[in-house]
């Protein structure tokens, strides 16, 4: 089966705060249609890596390529217009205010004509309209978009905030820890609708430290490891206590059987 191209690929990315290096020449592939796994101990450099490639840093070294061509990311409003959406661990949901209006937050759009551009009157009803297709689009059963997000469960509230980043991406949705602190049942809520986030087209990178879910839905592991890439594993040929080992250094990058690498 051929292998699907690169959507998002950073090569030797270098990031230091200080006397600390957080990024020591990292290499990374997602590719398209797929959920890459980012996991990794504290300090691995997770998060420096994922906010390099969302525009929140500018590495001081490498480079980022989207689709094949070299960009440049100065801040997330620049990831964002090239397609790249967040969905962070902090829902950054506005509670008291309605479900569409929440997936219009920071993009509202507005009436056309004197109305839009001189009293800056926004677009109530066509908001609406797209709100209700695109969680259509992605079978989020909520009842109404019309409801305020304080009334929803955590798991529908996590599903609002993954489905606003889907409903706006072109090419990737990165997703830091989206069934943290969620129980059993919602959990597997937010874990169904990313798949169908991928079935959509998207690449989703999913950051986690919930390795039985990584495991349920990653098509491949990006391993990281003391800044650098350990290794990319495949989830269906190796098992959880040797990635966990490969994550904490029990398991040596040369020690890896073949066949557990993902091609």
């Amino acid at each position: 089966m051929a292998t699907a191209k690169t959507v998002l690929q950073a090569r030797g990315l270098v990031k230091r705060y200080g006397n600390v290096t957080a990024l020591d020449g990292v290499d990374f592939e997602l590719r398209a249609g797929e959920i890459l796994a980012v996991i990794g101990d504290n300090g691995a450099g997770k998060s420096s890596l994922i906010k390099a490639l969302s525009g929140a840093t500018v590495p001081d070294a490498g480079e980022i390529l989207l689709d094949g061509a070299p960009v440049q990311f100065r801040t997330p409003m620049d990831a964002r217009r090239a397609g790249i959406e967040c969905c962070y661990q902090d829902l950054a949901v506005a509670p008291a205010m309605t479900i569409a209006e929440n997936l219009f937050l920071g993009r509202e759009l507005r009436r056309p004509g004197p109305a839009g551009r001189a009293l800056r009157m926004l677009d109530k009803k066509k908001m609406l309209e797209i709100a209700v297709q695109r969680m259509a689009e992605l079978k989020v059963g909520i009842r109404s978009m019309t409801q305020a997000v304080e009334t929803l469960s955590g798991g529908q509230r996590q599903c609002v905030a993954v489905a606003r980043a889907a409903a706006f991406a072109e090419h990737v949705v990165i997703l830091d820890e989206p069934t943290a602190a969620l129980g059993v049942k919602e959990g597997n809520m937010v874990l169904e609708l990313i798949r169908r986030v991928r079935d959509k087209g998207l690449a989703v990178i999913l950051i986690s430290h919930n390795m039985p879910h990584v495991f349920e839905i990653a098509d491949r592991i990006h391993v990281a490891r003391l800044g650098r890439r350990a290794a990319v594993l495949d989830p269906t040929r190796i098992g959880m206590s040797d990635t966990v080992a490969v994550m904490t250094g029990a398991m040596p990058p040369e020690r890896i059987p073949a066949e557990c690498l993902a091609h």
